[in-house]
Protein backbone atom coordinates (compact mmCIF):
# COMPACT_ATOMS: atom_id res chain seq x y z
CA UNK A 1 0.00 0.00 0.00
CA UNK A 2 1.48 3.39 -0.75
CA UNK A 3 1.10 6.24 1.94
CA UNK A 4 0.30 9.89 1.03
CA UNK A 5 2.09 11.95 3.38
CA UNK A 6 1.67 15.90 3.08
CA UNK A 7 3.96 18.24 4.69
CA UNK A 8 3.93 21.50 6.22
CA UNK A 9 6.94 23.40 6.10
CA UNK A 10 7.30 27.67 5.99
CA UNK A 11 10.73 26.61 5.75
CA UNK A 12 11.88 26.06 1.98
CA UNK A 13 14.84 24.45 2.76
CA UNK A 14 13.23 22.57 5.87
CA UNK A 15 10.38 21.60 3.18
CA UNK A 16 13.25 20.52 0.30
CA UNK A 17 14.63 18.86 2.97
CA UNK A 18 11.75 16.49 4.50
CA UNK A 19 10.68 16.00 0.70
CA UNK A 20 13.91 14.45 -0.03
CA UNK A 21 13.97 11.74 2.69
CA UNK A 22 9.96 11.16 2.25
CA UNK A 23 11.13 10.45 -1.47
CA UNK A 24 13.00 7.20 -0.25
CA UNK A 25 10.65 5.91 1.99
CA UNK A 26 9.86 2.42 0.46
CA UNK A 27 5.78 2.98 -1.34
CA UNK A 28 5.71 6.35 0.01
CA UNK A 29 4.36 9.21 -2.00
CA UNK A 30 4.98 12.65 -0.70
CA UNK A 31 2.79 15.60 -1.84
CA UNK A 32 3.95 19.25 -2.67
CA UNK A 33 4.88 20.76 0.85
CA UNK A 34 2.29 23.73 1.83
CA UNK A 35 3.76 27.13 3.38
CA UNK A 36 1.35 27.62 5.93
CA UNK A 37 -1.40 26.58 8.28
CA UNK A 38 -3.74 28.18 5.87
CA UNK A 39 -3.09 25.93 3.01
CA UNK A 40 -2.98 22.87 5.06
CA UNK A 41 -6.70 23.01 6.28
CA UNK A 42 -7.86 24.40 3.07
CA UNK A 43 -5.85 21.45 1.27
CA UNK A 44 -7.27 19.17 3.38
CA UNK A 45 -10.94 20.12 3.58
CA UNK A 46 -10.82 20.42 -0.31
CA UNK A 47 -10.25 16.91 -0.01
CA UNK A 48 -12.13 16.04 2.66
CA UNK A 49 -14.75 16.92 0.40
CA UNK A 50 -14.24 14.97 -2.37
CA UNK A 51 -13.86 11.63 -0.44
CA UNK A 52 -12.29 10.27 2.77
CA UNK A 53 -10.35 8.35 0.24
CA UNK A 54 -8.42 11.73 -0.86
CA UNK A 55 -6.88 12.53 2.16
CA UNK A 56 -3.40 11.86 3.35
CA UNK A 57 -2.45 8.93 5.49
CA UNK A 58 0.24 10.77 7.40
CA UNK A 59 0.61 14.83 7.53
CA UNK A 60 4.03 15.96 8.81
CA UNK A 61 3.74 19.65 10.42
CA UNK A 62 7.71 21.42 11.11
CA UNK A 63 7.83 23.83 14.25
CA UNK A 64 8.11 27.22 12.21
CA UNK A 65 4.36 26.91 10.56
CA UNK A 66 2.56 29.48 10.56
CA UNK A 67 0.73 31.59 11.39
CA UNK A 68 -0.88 29.75 13.81
CA UNK A 69 1.48 27.85 16.01
CA UNK A 70 2.57 23.92 15.32
CA UNK A 71 0.27 22.74 18.15
CA UNK A 72 -2.49 24.70 17.73
CA UNK A 73 -2.38 23.49 14.33
CA UNK A 74 -2.21 19.97 15.18
CA UNK A 75 -5.18 20.51 17.65
CA UNK A 76 -7.28 21.84 14.61
CA UNK A 77 -6.26 19.19 12.17
CA UNK A 78 -7.24 16.31 14.75
CA UNK A 79 -9.93 17.70 15.41
CA UNK A 80 -11.54 18.32 12.19
CA UNK A 81 -9.76 15.42 10.28
CA UNK A 82 -9.24 12.89 12.90
CA UNK A 83 -8.70 9.88 10.75
CA UNK A 84 -5.50 11.56 9.37
CA UNK A 85 -2.52 10.53 11.27
CA UNK A 86 -0.34 13.96 12.16
CA UNK A 87 3.42 13.88 13.06
CA UNK A 88 5.56 16.91 14.88
CA UNK A 89 8.87 18.13 13.40
CA UNK A 90 10.46 19.81 16.09
CA UNK A 91 14.46 20.67 17.09
CA UNK A 92 12.93 20.38 20.52
CA UNK A 93 12.29 16.31 20.90
CA UNK A 94 12.24 15.94 24.57
CA UNK A 95 9.52 15.03 26.99
CA UNK A 96 7.61 17.88 27.69
CA UNK A 97 7.31 18.91 24.04
CA UNK A 98 6.65 15.29 23.44
CA UNK A 99 3.29 15.55 26.28
CA UNK A 100 2.17 18.76 24.77
CA UNK A 101 2.36 17.05 20.84
CA UNK A 102 0.10 13.94 22.15
CA UNK A 103 -2.08 16.07 24.28
CA UNK A 104 -2.43 18.21 21.02
CA UNK A 105 -3.51 15.00 18.97
CA UNK A 106 -0.25 13.88 17.43
CA UNK A 107 0.92 10.73 16.47
CA UNK A 108 4.24 11.36 16.77
CA UNK A 109 7.49 13.57 16.90
CA UNK A 110 10.28 13.73 15.19
CA UNK A 111 13.39 15.23 15.99
CA UNK A 112 15.88 17.93 14.09
CA UNK A 113 17.73 17.38 12.42
CA UNK A 114 15.93 14.53 10.53
CA UNK A 115 17.22 10.91 10.45
CA UNK A 116 15.76 8.49 7.53
CA UNK A 117 15.37 5.91 10.15
CA UNK A 118 13.40 7.97 12.70
CA UNK A 119 11.01 9.47 9.33
CA UNK A 120 10.45 6.12 8.15
CA UNK A 121 9.20 4.87 11.99
CA UNK A 122 7.33 7.44 12.60
CA UNK A 123 5.45 7.83 9.30
CA UNK A 124 4.77 3.99 9.50
CA UNK A 125 3.33 4.20 12.66
CA UNK A 126 1.02 7.30 11.73
CA UNK A 127 -0.03 5.62 8.67
CA UNK A 128 -0.68 1.90 10.13
CA UNK A 129 -3.09 4.01 12.66
CA UNK A 130 -4.85 5.90 9.97
CA UNK A 131 -5.60 2.62 7.95
CA UNK A 132 -6.38 0.88 10.82
CA UNK A 133 -8.85 3.17 12.01
CA UNK A 134 -10.40 4.13 8.38
CA UNK A 135 -10.76 0.38 8.15
CA UNK A 136 -12.46 -0.61 11.92
CA UNK A 137 -14.66 2.20 11.54
CA UNK A 138 -16.11 1.34 7.79
CA UNK A 139 -16.48 3.88 5.04
CA UNK A 140 -19.66 5.72 6.46
CA UNK A 141 -18.25 5.92 10.02
CA UNK A 142 -14.43 7.51 8.25
CA UNK A 143 -16.59 9.68 6.45
CA UNK A 144 -18.07 11.34 9.16
CA UNK A 145 -14.97 11.49 11.22
CA UNK A 146 -13.93 14.12 8.41
CA UNK A 147 -15.95 16.51 10.30
CA UNK A 148 -14.71 16.09 13.72
CA UNK A 149 -16.47 15.09 17.05
CA UNK A 150 -19.57 16.85 17.92
CA UNK A 151 -21.73 18.95 15.89
CA UNK A 152 -21.17 21.93 13.37
CA UNK A 153 -20.06 25.44 14.19
CA UNK A 154 -22.43 28.34 12.45
CA UNK A 155 -21.54 32.01 13.47
CA UNK A 156 -23.96 35.08 13.02
CA UNK A 157 -22.24 38.16 12.35
CA UNK A 158 -23.88 41.51 11.34
CA UNK A 159 -21.95 44.19 8.82
CA UNK A 160 -22.72 46.76 11.29
CA UNK A 161 -25.06 47.28 14.44
CA UNK A 162 -28.76 47.57 14.50
CA UNK A 163 -29.18 44.93 11.18
CA UNK A 164 -30.71 42.31 13.10
CA UNK A 165 -27.72 40.14 13.76
CA UNK A 166 -29.20 39.04 17.40
CA UNK A 167 -32.14 38.05 16.46
CA UNK A 168 -30.96 36.10 13.51
CA UNK A 169 -28.73 34.05 15.73
CA UNK A 170 -31.47 33.86 18.30
CA UNK A 171 -33.61 32.63 15.66
CA UNK A 172 -31.71 29.84 14.10
CA UNK A 173 -30.95 28.22 17.15
CA UNK A 174 -34.63 28.18 18.01
CA UNK A 175 -35.40 26.66 14.93
CA UNK A 176 -32.82 23.94 15.47
CA UNK A 177 -33.85 22.99 18.45
CA UNK A 178 -37.53 22.98 17.59
CA UNK A 179 -36.10 20.33 14.93
CA UNK A 180 -34.99 18.25 17.45
CA UNK A 181 -31.45 19.23 17.40
CA UNK A 182 -29.22 19.53 20.42
CA UNK A 183 -28.45 23.19 19.77
CA UNK A 184 -25.91 25.44 21.99
CA UNK A 185 -26.45 29.51 21.42
CA UNK A 186 -23.52 31.63 22.14
CA UNK A 187 -23.16 35.56 22.86
CA UNK A 188 -19.98 36.18 21.98
CA UNK A 189 -20.56 39.73 21.28
CA UNK A 190 -18.59 39.91 24.59
CA UNK A 191 -19.19 43.99 25.29
CA UNK A 192 -22.49 44.40 24.17
CA UNK A 193 -24.01 40.68 24.15
CA UNK A 194 -27.97 40.69 23.73
CA UNK A 195 -28.83 37.19 23.42
CA UNK A 196 -30.30 37.41 27.39
CA UNK A 197 -32.34 40.39 26.84
CA UNK A 198 -33.44 38.75 23.78
CA UNK A 199 -34.62 35.99 25.49
CA UNK A 200 -35.92 37.09 28.71
CA UNK A 201 -32.77 35.53 30.61
CA UNK A 202 -30.21 36.46 33.65
CA UNK A 203 -27.58 34.18 34.55
CA UNK A 204 -24.89 34.63 36.90
CA UNK A 205 -21.77 33.17 34.25
CA UNK A 206 -20.79 33.75 31.26
CA UNK A 207 -17.97 32.98 28.63
CA UNK A 208 -15.84 34.94 30.49
CA UNK A 209 -15.91 32.46 33.59
CA UNK A 210 -14.72 29.76 30.91
CA UNK A 211 -11.50 32.01 29.67
CA UNK A 212 -8.59 31.10 31.96
CA UNK A 213 -9.35 27.10 31.79
CA UNK A 214 -7.58 24.97 30.15
CA UNK A 215 -9.07 21.97 30.40
CA UNK A 216 -13.00 22.53 29.95
CA UNK A 217 -14.51 19.27 31.32
CA UNK A 218 -18.10 18.65 30.78
CA UNK A 219 -19.01 19.32 34.30
CA UNK A 220 -17.27 22.49 34.20
CA UNK A 221 -18.85 23.64 30.91
CA UNK A 222 -22.51 22.67 32.11
CA UNK A 223 -22.12 24.88 35.10
CA UNK A 224 -21.43 27.80 32.78
CA UNK A 225 -24.11 27.29 30.40
CA UNK A 226 -28.29 28.23 31.00
CA UNK A 227 -30.50 25.83 30.08
CA UNK A 228 -33.23 27.32 28.75
CA UNK A 229 -37.01 26.66 28.87
CA UNK A 230 -37.10 26.95 24.68
CA UNK A 231 -34.52 23.89 24.57
CA UNK A 232 -31.27 26.14 24.22
CA UNK A 233 -28.02 25.65 26.25
CA UNK A 234 -27.23 29.51 26.59
CA UNK A 235 -23.54 30.70 27.00
CA UNK A 236 -23.89 34.32 27.74
CA UNK A 237 -21.42 37.60 27.00
CA UNK A 238 -20.03 38.81 30.21
CA UNK A 239 -22.56 41.77 32.36
CA UNK A 240 -19.27 43.14 32.58
CA UNK A 241 -18.29 44.16 29.09
CA UNK A 242 -15.12 44.94 30.22
CA UNK A 243 -14.33 41.16 31.18
CA UNK A 244 -14.60 40.61 27.75
CA UNK A 245 -11.24 40.92 27.14
CA UNK A 246 -10.30 37.64 29.32
CA UNK A 247 -11.96 36.14 26.41
CA UNK A 248 -8.94 35.85 23.77
CA UNK A 249 -7.83 34.04 20.40
CA UNK A 250 -7.16 30.91 22.14
CA UNK A 251 -10.32 30.91 25.03
CA UNK A 252 -12.08 31.35 22.07
CA UNK A 253 -11.05 27.84 20.34
CA UNK A 254 -11.66 26.09 23.29
CA UNK A 255 -14.24 27.28 24.24
CA UNK A 256 -15.61 26.06 21.21
CA UNK A 257 -14.46 22.82 20.61
CA UNK A 258 -15.69 21.98 24.09
CA UNK A 259 -19.12 22.75 22.82
CA UNK A 260 -18.89 21.36 19.41
CA UNK A 261 -18.26 17.86 21.83
CA UNK A 262 -21.65 18.26 23.46
CA UNK A 263 -23.95 19.32 21.27
CA UNK A 264 -24.67 19.07 17.87
CA UNK A 265 -25.18 22.28 16.50
CA UNK A 266 -23.73 25.98 18.16
CA UNK A 267 -24.91 28.93 16.61
CA UNK A 268 -22.26 32.12 17.61
CA UNK A 269 -23.55 35.70 17.76
CA UNK A 270 -20.36 37.33 16.93
CA UNK A 271 -21.86 40.88 16.88
CA UNK A 272 -20.67 43.35 14.51
CA UNK A 273 -16.66 44.21 15.75
CA UNK A 274 -13.78 42.11 15.11
CA UNK A 275 -11.59 40.88 17.78
CA UNK A 276 -9.36 37.75 17.93
CA UNK A 277 -12.11 35.69 20.14
CA UNK A 278 -15.14 36.30 17.32
CA UNK A 279 -13.07 36.27 14.63
CA UNK A 280 -11.32 32.95 15.75
CA UNK A 281 -15.04 31.72 15.97
CA UNK A 282 -15.63 32.88 12.28
CA UNK A 283 -12.61 31.05 10.96
CA UNK A 284 -13.12 27.95 12.39
CA UNK A 285 -17.03 27.78 11.58
CA UNK A 286 -18.64 25.55 9.40
CA UNK A 287 -21.15 28.12 8.23
CA UNK A 288 -20.38 31.70 8.30
CA UNK A 289 -23.19 33.91 8.01
CA UNK A 290 -22.99 37.68 7.29
CA UNK A 291 -26.11 40.02 7.98
CA UNK A 292 -26.99 43.15 6.08
CA UNK A 293 -29.52 45.41 5.45
CA UNK A 294 -30.19 46.61 1.95
CA UNK A 295 -28.82 49.94 1.98
CA UNK A 296 -25.77 51.89 0.97
CA UNK A 297 -24.20 52.10 4.34
CA UNK A 298 -24.84 48.75 5.65
CA UNK A 299 -23.86 47.32 2.31
CA UNK A 300 -20.40 49.50 2.13
CA UNK A 301 -19.92 47.93 6.10
CA UNK A 302 -20.64 44.40 4.86
CA UNK A 303 -18.06 44.62 2.21
CA UNK A 304 -15.39 46.37 4.51
CA UNK A 305 -16.09 43.13 6.84
CA UNK A 306 -15.55 41.33 4.15
CA UNK A 307 -12.43 42.69 2.81
CA UNK A 308 -10.96 42.51 6.59
CA UNK A 309 -11.50 38.99 6.87
CA UNK A 310 -9.51 37.98 3.92
CA UNK A 311 -6.84 40.64 4.97
CA UNK A 312 -6.46 38.87 8.32
CA UNK A 313 -7.16 35.69 6.80
CA UNK A 314 -9.98 34.86 8.69
CA UNK A 315 -12.46 33.59 5.87
CA UNK A 316 -12.90 33.88 2.10
CA UNK A 317 -15.96 35.87 0.49
CA UNK A 318 -16.84 32.65 -1.28
CA UNK A 319 -17.31 30.88 1.84
CA UNK A 320 -19.38 33.10 3.34
CA UNK A 321 -23.36 33.08 3.48
CA UNK A 322 -24.33 36.86 3.10
CA UNK A 323 -28.28 37.24 4.70
CA UNK A 324 -30.28 40.11 3.85
CA UNK A 325 -32.46 41.46 6.04
CA UNK A 326 -35.22 43.99 6.00
CA UNK A 327 -35.82 43.51 2.32
CA UNK A 328 -38.88 44.50 0.31
CA UNK A 329 -39.12 44.01 -3.68
CA UNK A 330 -39.47 47.47 -3.89
CA UNK A 331 -35.63 47.99 -2.44
CA UNK A 332 -32.91 49.73 -5.10
CA UNK A 333 -30.22 47.23 -3.96
CA UNK A 334 -31.66 44.06 -4.40
CA UNK A 335 -29.69 40.45 -3.19
CA UNK A 336 -28.04 39.79 -6.34
CA UNK A 337 -26.34 43.20 -6.17
CA UNK A 338 -25.51 42.82 -2.72
CA UNK A 339 -23.33 39.42 -3.99
CA UNK A 340 -21.66 41.27 -6.74
CA UNK A 341 -20.58 43.49 -4.67
CA UNK A 342 -19.22 41.80 -1.96
CA UNK A 343 -18.37 38.77 -3.70
CA UNK A 344 -19.98 36.47 -1.12
CA UNK A 345 -22.99 34.07 -1.41
CA UNK A 346 -26.11 35.21 -0.86
CA UNK A 347 -28.83 33.23 0.29
CA UNK A 348 -32.04 32.29 -1.89
CA UNK A 349 -34.08 33.36 1.13
CA UNK A 350 -34.46 37.41 2.02
CA UNK A 351 -35.74 38.38 5.19
CA UNK A 352 -39.02 40.70 4.44
CA UNK A 353 -39.24 44.23 6.32
CA UNK A 354 -41.79 43.71 8.67
CA UNK A 355 -40.85 44.97 11.86
CA UNK A 356 -44.42 45.63 13.08
CA UNK A 357 -44.83 41.91 13.45
CA UNK A 358 -41.40 41.75 16.00
CA UNK A 359 -42.24 45.23 17.80
CA UNK A 360 -44.66 43.39 20.85
CA UNK A 361 -41.93 40.28 21.42
CA UNK A 362 -38.89 42.95 21.04
CA UNK A 363 -40.30 45.28 23.37
CA UNK A 364 -40.92 42.09 26.10
CA UNK A 365 -37.91 40.36 25.43
CA UNK A 366 -39.08 37.41 24.53
CA UNK A 367 -38.70 36.86 20.92
CA UNK A 368 -39.28 33.13 21.21
CA UNK A 369 -42.96 33.82 21.76
CA UNK A 370 -42.83 35.44 18.27
CA UNK A 371 -45.88 34.22 16.34
CA UNK A 372 -45.34 31.50 14.02
CA UNK A 373 -47.46 33.43 11.42
CA UNK A 374 -44.94 35.97 11.41
CA UNK A 375 -43.04 36.02 7.75
CA UNK A 376 -39.82 37.04 9.39
CA UNK A 377 -39.78 33.99 11.42
CA UNK A 378 -41.10 31.97 8.73
CA UNK A 379 -38.08 33.42 6.53
CA UNK A 380 -35.80 33.29 8.96
CA UNK A 381 -36.55 29.03 9.75
CA UNK A 382 -36.49 28.96 6.04
CA UNK A 383 -33.24 30.55 5.50
CA UNK A 384 -32.05 27.75 8.84
CA UNK A 385 -32.97 24.90 6.76
CA UNK A 386 -31.72 26.08 3.40
CA UNK A 387 -28.03 26.59 5.65
CA UNK A 388 -28.51 22.86 6.68
CA UNK A 389 -29.12 23.71 10.66
CA UNK A 390 -32.35 21.78 10.93
CA UNK A 391 -32.05 18.24 11.37
CA UNK A 392 -35.22 17.30 9.37
CA UNK A 393 -36.03 19.71 6.50
CA UNK A 394 -39.95 19.13 5.92
CA UNK A 395 -39.56 19.95 2.57
CA UNK A 396 -37.31 19.04 -0.69
CA UNK A 397 -36.79 23.11 -1.09
CA UNK A 398 -34.94 23.16 2.48
CA UNK A 399 -32.34 20.54 1.81
CA UNK A 400 -29.02 22.27 3.28
CA UNK A 401 -28.00 23.84 0.16
CA UNK A 402 -25.77 25.56 2.10
CA UNK A 403 -23.54 22.66 2.83
CA UNK A 404 -21.44 24.19 -0.20
CA UNK A 405 -20.59 26.64 2.30
CA UNK A 406 -20.13 24.26 5.13
CA UNK A 407 -17.17 22.72 3.88
CA UNK A 408 -14.61 25.61 4.65
CA UNK A 409 -11.16 24.77 6.47
CA UNK A 410 -10.45 27.46 9.26
CA UNK A 411 -7.96 30.03 8.58
CA UNK A 412 -5.31 32.14 11.09
CA UNK A 413 -6.45 35.48 13.06
CA UNK A 414 -2.92 35.95 14.57
CA UNK A 415 -2.58 39.23 12.93
CA UNK A 416 -5.04 40.66 15.29
CA UNK A 417 -2.11 40.49 17.82
CA UNK A 418 -0.10 42.38 15.83
CA UNK A 419 -2.24 45.45 15.78
CA UNK A 420 -5.63 46.67 13.83
CA UNK A 421 -6.42 46.98 10.32
CA UNK A 422 -7.33 49.81 8.80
Amino acid sequence: MTTRILPAAGDPDAARVIVTLLSQLPASEPAVPVPDSTTLLDTLARLAAESIDELPEVVLVHERIGPVPALELIREVALRFPAVGVVLVSSDAGPALFSAAMDSGARGLIGLPLSYEELAARVQAAAQWSVGVRRHLGRGAAEALTAGPGGRVVTVTGAKGGVGTTFTAVQFALAAAASGRRTALVDMDLQAGDVGSYLDVQFRRSIADLAGIQDISPRVLQDAVYDDRTGLALLLAPADGERGEEVDERAARHVIGALRGRYELVVIDCGTQVTGANAAAVETADVAVLVTTPDVVAVRAAKRMVRMWERLQVRKAEDTAMVVNRWSKHTEIQPALIEKITKTRATRTPVPAAFKELQAVVDAGRVQDLDNRSTVKQALWTLAGELGLLAAPEAPDQQPTGASLAVRAPGPVARLRRGREG
